[in-house]
């Protein structure tokens, strides 16, 4: 089953669990998992239309977002979210009631408290590391639908809001388990607002790779965690117990999130030696990213302290000021050592770091 598209006439959801993974889940060949099997199958094939901008073109202003059938405009001042939680009833329709807004006490479904708390944490690291007001950088509301689908294997961002499936139960448990898939997914609204990045190659793979980098940063400024201390898993939580895996990627350690009986081997290469030439995938974007996603880890780690600070204010600025839609792994390091030279100094630590990182993964040369 395909899941490629021509991104020359249309745009792609971007999705926190991959094509080839649902693909190999919904071809197993196991009486035990059909369930799994049956729940990847309408993972591929479901679900509404990527509302998207025109390819390569910033997207437009937007100060409403449709949610519970309503226009939810912003309540509150720059550095206070605007939340609106709705749940789909196990329907695919969009956005479902409105169950939670801002200010409004917890409903006692912790899907909805997952989802309401995990864009407040995202809102709170863009506003506070990089005072960006939402995702958009003028107050966006922010919204969310949980309950997605009958057992639906994915989260993603449909270019206007979030949406999670509640998973299969065998493999996948529940996609607000993990902030790194919240913060993930609204990252793919900033890029959307910033560089848009088209989905596809190199390019697809740097969208992918941006979301994972603030994903993980997220998950990192809310627990007060530094470069260090970090786990740098994408998407931990979200597997069921019978999974012999921790997340499904690792930023420290490309291709080592999972190594499972019934998945596979995590398929991720670490440096471009590894490099993935496919159609699938839109390219390779969930693939290849592994690559700047070490970069950028191994710059975070050789800095130290909290990742949010230099390393993320270099890739911020990056994506928001310095590459273009079409921008791939080369241009994207060489725009990152030129940020981190203008904030830190050629000589500095940042931009050795910065550097180090994208020569050990390949995509710029060594010293000779």
């Amino acid at each position: 089953m395909s899941t490629h598209t021509d991104l020359g006439t249309a745009s792609a959801r971007c999705f926190i669990v991959p094509p080839y993974l649902l693909d190999h889940i919904a071809n197993l060949n196991n009486p035990r998992l059909e369930h799994a099997s049956n729940a990847a199958k309408r993972a591929l094939t479901s679900g509404p239309p990527f509302r998207s901008v025109r390819r390569g073109e910033p997207a437009p202003p937007q100060r409403t977002m449709r949610s519970g059938g309503e226009a939810a405009q912003r309540q509150g001042e720059p550095g206070q979210p605007t939340r609106f939680i709705s749940d789909a009833g196990n329907t695919e329709e969009l956005p479902g009631r409105l169950v939670r807004s801002e200010g409004e006490p917890a409903t006692g479904d912790e899907t909805v408290t997952e989802a309401y708390d995990g864009l407040g944490d995202t809102y709170a690291l863009f506003w506070e590391a990089f005072t960006r007001d939402s995702i958009d950088g003028n107050g966006i509301p922010l919204a969310a639908t949980v309950h997605f689908g009958e057992a639906y294997d994915n989260a993603f961002w449909d270019g206007t809001q979030m949406v999670f499936g509640d998973g299969d139960g065998q493999i996948f448990v529940g996609f607000t388990n993990s902030l790194s898939v919240i913060g993930h997914e609204l990252a793919h609204g900033v890029t959307q607002y910033t560089a848009n990045l088209v989905y596809s190659g190199q390019p697809g793979a740097l969208n992918e790779s941006v979301s994972d980098v603030f994903g993980a940063l997220v998950e990192q400024h809310s627990r007060g965690q530094s470069a260090n201390e970090a786990s740098w898993l994408i998407g931990e939580g979200i597997f069921s117990d019978e999974v012999e895996g921790q997340a499904l990627r690792s930023m420290k350690a490309p291709g080592t999130a999972y190594d499972d009986d019934v998945l596979g081997k995590d398929p991720q290469p670490a440096d471009m030696s590894g490099y993935i030439e496919t159609d699938d995938d839109n390219g390779g974007v969930h693939l290849n990213s592994g690559i700047p996603n070490r970069a950028f880890y191994l710059a975070a780690t050789a800095i130290g302290g909290n990742a949010w600070e230099a390393p993320g204010q270099i890739w911020y600025e990056t994506l928001t000021t310095e590459i273009k839609a079409n921008t791939d792994f080369r241009q994207f390091a060489e725009a990152t050592i030129t940020v981190a030279s203008r904030l830190f100094g050629n000589e500095s630590r940042e931009t050795e770091a910065v550097r180090s990182g994208w020569q050990t993964v390949g995509v710029i040369a060594q010293p000779e």
